[in-house]
């Protein structure tokens, strides 16, 4: 009896990864073929007679409306150089970049036929951090010298909230939100629900699209984050339901639950405790239950107003 019962516990198991694997199979299958240029070993070994031809090679990265001294002042600034051996140390090749990439480009693909795989450039950007990834119809930028590692010296001063994504094993998901902003519509409401939802959406599109990404990487938080909110879970809709806050149109409400921050706000003594964010975790699970509990495509959930999509969603947070 034990060995039948194994069986089939056995079979139900290897259905299940197989059944899970088919679509990853199917996805494996898509054709995608990009270039990656790696502008900043470019730029980095570069001297000042390169400049004119340079320029001619790479408009994009030399606006008309800047003079050849900005990037001639580039060339010789030591902390540029400095900066370019630090991004060629972490990044000495790119094999894993483009490893990541093709498997991102063969999800979104998959997904969404519309779908340019686009021409990417790697560069660096004065540690940019508010500009990690620029991502067009044909063209993705990625700024490396961003994602060097969350307690690198070229960090110092920054808060630790952001530095705390400034790492490799974060750029697919920075590429992956920027692409999904392609896809998901921008509500119409100002309401915080709304913007939950928004967020919400691009974070389920990760779901799909970076399957092997824990739930900490897609939405940027440390694993303590990640398990302070599934275990505050209740809480937090309680709170969000007993203020009444999901329709209100209070223009705090971003900062305080929405934009990347420290913490989230709810003015209680547990606001240290909370990462930030904290509403589009939460619309995230709303986004998730809907599509558990309907049957639309996925370009239709994308585009459902907010406000359907909750009452629709069947939404109760986990215990």
């Amino acid at each position: 009896m034990k060995k039948y019962l194994f069986g089939i516990l056995l079979a139900i198991l290897v259905l299940g990864c197989n059944s899970k694997s088919k679509t990853e199979q199917e996805i494996a299958k898509v054709p995608v073929d990009f270039e990656l240029i790696r502008f900043d070993k470019i730029f980095g070994k570069a001297s000042i007679a390169d400049l004119p031809n340079l320029k001619v090679q790479y408009p994009l990265f030399f606006p008309k409306q800047y003079h050849d001294s900005i990037w001639i002042g580039r060339m010789n600034d030591t902390l540029q150089q400095q900066l370019n051996e630090a991004v060629t140390n972490v990044f000495p090749n790119e094999d894993n970049l483009i490893e990541g990439l093709t498997d991102l480009f063969q999800h979104i693909r998959y997904y969404h036929s519309d779908f340019t795989v686009p021409k990417v450039y790697t560069a660096t950007s004065d540690v940019d951090y508010k500009t990690k990834v620029i991502a067009q119809d044909t063209l993705l930028v990625i700024e490396l010298d961003t994602y060097l590692g969350s307690e690198h010296p070229f960090y110092e001063g920054i808060s630790k909230y952001i530095t705390k994504n400034m790492q490799p094993d974060a750029i697919l998901s920075d590429v992956a939100m920027a692409y999904s902003k392609k896809y998901v519509a921008v509500p119409k409401q100002r309401s915080l629900l709304a913007q939950m939802v928004y967020f919400g959406k691009g974070l389920y599109l990760k779901d799909l699209w970076l399957p092997e990404l824990t739930n900490a990487q897609k939405i940027g938080y440390t694993e303590g984050e990640m398990l302070w909110a599934d275990e505050n879970e209740v809480d937090i809709w309680r709170y969000f339901v007993e203020n009444e806050l999901l329709y209100s149109t209070d223009a705090k409400l971003p900062s305080r639950f929405i934009n990347p921050a420290p913490f989230s706000k709810f003015n209680l003594e547990l606001d240290n405790e909370s990462p930030g964010m904290i509403g589009r975790y939460v619309g995230w699970q709303i986004v998730k239950s809907f599509a558990e509990n309907n049957e639309v495509s996925l370009q239709e959930l994308m585009r459902m107003e907010p406000d359907e999509l909750f009452k629709n969603s069947k939404y109760k947070p986990k215990k």
